[in-house]
């Protein structure tokens, strides 16, 4: 089996150059984008979903088979963050975790080609829409965990400005500057392309930079208590880390939210139910998972170094969480 699933990632890697990317290898800046039509990608619409809306107690509930794959995106905290918690309680219940780091396409193909049980960050409507219309007959969804992915501008907290409009008529609060990340990222071509010139921030110089350098920018001018305008995403453990909010978008030039789900293969959906359910029962809001992923990656915690340890240290300070989960009352 072992050899088995190595030869077939191999043919999942070179699979995956004939794939339409939805998005890069790594999240800063959320997705591609699209259009309102891709909500019913693969026959589904897929805005709607509520998390935790097919919650139920796992007690009773078992696994014959222990051994589970579960994929990780490389490059996207909270794919880490989600994976890592199931990884958790997973082999404290007794089972053998494997995790596997691949960019979308290869995950999409391995999970549909049953070589990955499971992965937990598929941003739909929009992000991974090519992707559900080219494997979803083979994919079976296990619920959505999260309802506030989108592109974000964001300030600190005690900054005048309410809405990306008042950039406007307030840059001079923000010395007229708004700090992005990296050039080829969804975030700055959003950002660029339809904030911008929709709100006439024309009096605003756009840095666009890096993650890195955004987020140290963030960091100087918050602990300085200078006002600060940075472009951002949800999620992101900057939200715990920092005294920061969002503007509000009233055009919707950012875009509108979406929704993160777990899918499986279909053979991992009947041969693994208690798994099943647990990502069934998955919910993280804004303020959990904006504090698992601070102590995952920031530098003033564990620095994206040992992602295990991280998450134990994150349970022990949220005691209830497994026991809610697995109880499927995260929703309540």
């Amino acid at each position: 089996m072992k050899t088995r699933t190595v030869s077939k990632l191999g043919a999942i890697l070179a699979a995956s150059a004939l794939v339409l990317s939805a998005c890069g290898a790594s999240n800063s800046g959320g997705g591609s984008g699209g259009s309102t039509e891709a909500a019913s990608s693969g026959g589904k619409d897929w805005s709607q979903c509520s998390p935790g809306s097919e919650s139920k107690d796992v007690a009773g509930t078992e696994d014959s088979d222990k051994n589970v794959t579960l994929g990780i995106f490389n490059g996207w905290d909270e794919s880490y963050a989600t994976v890592y918690l199931l990884k958790n309680v997973l082999e404290q219940d007794g089972y053998t975790v494997k995790t596997q780091e691949l960019d979308a396409g290869p995950m999409f193909t391995g999970v549909a080609q049953g070589d990955i049980d499971f992965f937990t960050d598929g941003w739909l409507p929009l992000t991974h829409a090519s992707y559900i219309e080219q494997f979803g007959d083979d994919l079976v969804p296990q619920g959505c965990w999260y309802d506030n992915a989108k592109l974000t501008i964001a300030v600190n907290n005690d900054s005048p400005a309410k809405t990306i409009e008042d950039l406007k008529t307030m840059g001079d609060d923000y010395n007229n500057t708004l700090y992005g990340i990296e050039a080829g990222a969804g975030l700055t071509k959003t950002t660029k392309e339809k904030a911008i010139p929709e709100y006439g921030l024309d009096n605003i110089d756009f840095k666009i930079s890096s993650t890195p350098a955004m987020l140290a920018q963030l960091k100087k001018s918050t602990e300085a208590k200078e006002n600060v305008a940075v472009t951002l995403w949800r999620p992101h453990w900057a939200y715990d880390a920092f005294p920061i909010r969002d503007l509000e978008d009233p055009k919707g030039a950012m875009g509108d939210a979406e929704k993160i789900y777990n899918f499986s293969s279909k053979d991992a959906a009947e041969s693994k139910p208690y798994v099943s359910q647990l990502l069934k029962n998955l919910v993280l809001d804004d303020k959990k998972l904006a504090s698992l992923e601070n102590l995952m990656f920031s530098e003033d915690n564990f620095a994206g170094k040992d992602h295990a340890k991280a998450v134990e240290q994150w349970l022990k300070d949220n005691p209830d969480f497994v026991d809610q989960w697995k109880k499927g009352e995260l929703a309540k």
